[in-house]
């Protein structure tokens, strides 16, 4: 059995039930908890802005280990669907004649259970493509076909539109009857999705001309082409590629710097529904383009990592416990940035203050990291949970990062590129660890060693791979390695 949590911006409403109910504060402080058993966390703060506390609340569950309800790309799947109108969901059903113009009105759907029962099977639909505690499903109706006259029977066709709702935005009678609800659900057993429909074999390799630091190359773009061909593939190299375009392909490689709130995750995330093999997939992009989950991961997962917290707050009380607990200097971190940008020293109090003021305006929380000195920063390419190159990335001179942005001005330090089985042995464990924390795909493990001590920064999807550098040793192979990776999954699934 699992142990069941309820996560909610207010208690008060479930004061008379059985249910282990708490604040996100709480369950940020308190959990996961030693031996601990299986957790389900069903996730009741309000989801509908980008990095609230129920974003945070659904990325630290997965971050535990906890099954979530909703999940992160149930979150973000329906925050783009409502912004950009897309993904409506398509509905066809058989009802009472009378009952055909009910369907224009709004249904409230609480676990894919909806009060009026002549719509079950609609809030059922939307329940298994959005599972998310409460729904509200308005449908259109586009077509209506008369069965047969004497049962007085209609089949209606349609689409419904598909928002989430918060516990607290419901009115009295819908909060009881919500709870009811609720106590039914956790005493039930949660159902994995059907997998998806697969497609053919052919490629697609997204990339943006316009981006100054791209993760590859025109030359290393290239190179990849090349390698797909002799693996068997026609790879595309695209810079725009819409949902329906995406249905020709049976991979898709994205070569520009992802994000969650962006079009690589929303292409990621329709590729995963056609069944199409991807690199990087949306838990990659999920887990790695947000540091807060990686350092609750590591922490989780003991994976060796600079001393952190993460904090929601910029008072001198906060101020004055983090320099008493990691000294001076900090790096701060927004929870989401790429290429060293968003992440800041603070030498002192008044400049740690300051920033995290700033930062915080962004964001809900920000990664707070001792300082770690080091000449170089150990950057491990990981595939598949094996390690593929290895590179020391130098700090740009006269600076403490290895990049360096300066308004519209970019600079990097050297690099020293060398083979796999020349590093330390406690570098690769460390990579190898860490990058199991994210996934199975194609990641850069950033890593400080100082003595035989190593800290895993962070892991990052999509990592550099370009001409004369990351390729340095391997050459053409390691082209040909990522995308015989590819190949292999798609024979694994007998395609």
């Amino acid at each position: 059995m699992h142990n069941t949590l309820i996560v909610t911006d207010d208690v008060t409403p479930f004061c008379n039930t059985a249910l282990t109910v708490l604040t996100f504060q709480e369950y940020l402080a308190d959990f996961p908890k030693l031996n601990e058993p299986k957790t389900r966390v069903i996730n009741l703060c309000d989801t509908s802005r980008y990095l609230s506390e129920g974003y945070y609340c659904s990325l630290l569950a997965q971050a535990r280990s906890h099954l979530v309800l909703p999940t992160v790309n149930t979150i973000n799947d329906l925050r783009v669907a409502e912004e950009k109108s897309i993904d409506r969901m398509v509905f066809s059903l058989s009802v009472q004649q009378d009952n055909a113009e009910v369907l224009s009105e709004p249904l409230l759907v609480l676990f894919g259970e909806v009060k009026d029962q002549r719509f079950k099977r609609l809030a059922r639909q939307a329940f298994e493509k959005y599972p998310c505690p409460i729904l509200i499903v308005t449908p259109s109706v586009t077509h209506t076909k008369v069965l047969t006259k004497a049962s007085g029977k209609v089949q209606v066709e349609g689409v419904a539109t598909v928002q989430v709702k918060a516990f607290k935005d419901l009115a009295e009678k819908q909060q009881t009857r919500f709870i009811e609800q609720l106590e039914i659900h956790t005493k039930k057993q949660w159902r994995a999705s059907k997998a998806s429909k697969r497609t053919r074999w052919d490629m697609a390799i997204l990339v943006n001309p316009e981006e100054s630091t791209p993760p590859s190359d025109e030359k290393a773009i290239k190179h990849f082409v090349k390698a797909a061909d002799k693996a068997g593939f026609r790879a595309d190299v695209v810079s725009r590629l819409s949902a329906e375009e995406l249905g020709h392909y049976d991979a898709l490689f994205i070569r520009e710097t992802t994000a969650i709130d962006h079009h690589t995750y929303r292409l990621a995330r329709a590729a995963e529904r056609e069944g199409i093999v991807v690199m990087d997939d949306t838990q990659s992009i999920l887990r790695c383009c947000n540091k807060v989950f990686l350092q609750d991961a590591f922490a989780y997962q003991k994976v060796p990592a600079p001393k952190a917290t993460f904090v929601s707050s910029a008072t001198d009380e906060v101020c004055d416990k983090l320099i008493n607990d990691f000294g001076l200097p900090l790096v701060l971190k927004l929870p989401e940035s790429s290429f060293s940008r968003g992440v800041h020293k603070a030498e002192n109090k008044e400049t740690l203050k300051a920033r995290l003021t700033q930062m915080l305006a962004e964001s809900a929380l920000v990664l707070v990291q001792e300082y770690i000195f080091t000449e170089f920063d150990w950057r491990i390419g990981v595939l598949g949970g094996k390690p593929i190159y290895a590179c020391q990335y130098f700090m740009v001179r006269n600076h403490w990062q290895i990049y360096n942005h300066q308004g519209d001005r970019f600079s990097s330090g050297g690099f020293t590129t060398m083979p796999t089985f020349e590093v330390p042995k406690p570098v690769l464990q460390a990579a190898i660890k860490a990058a199991k924390v994210v996934g199975d795909g194609l990641y850069g493990v950033d890593i400080k060693q100082q003595g035989n001590a190593v800290y895993v920064i962070e892991v990052n999807d999509n990592p550099s791979i370009d001409s004369g550098v990351e390729d340095k040793y391997l050459g053409k192979a390691l082209y040909e390695l990522i995308m015989q990776e590819f190949a292999n999954r798609l024979e694994q699934r007998g395609r």
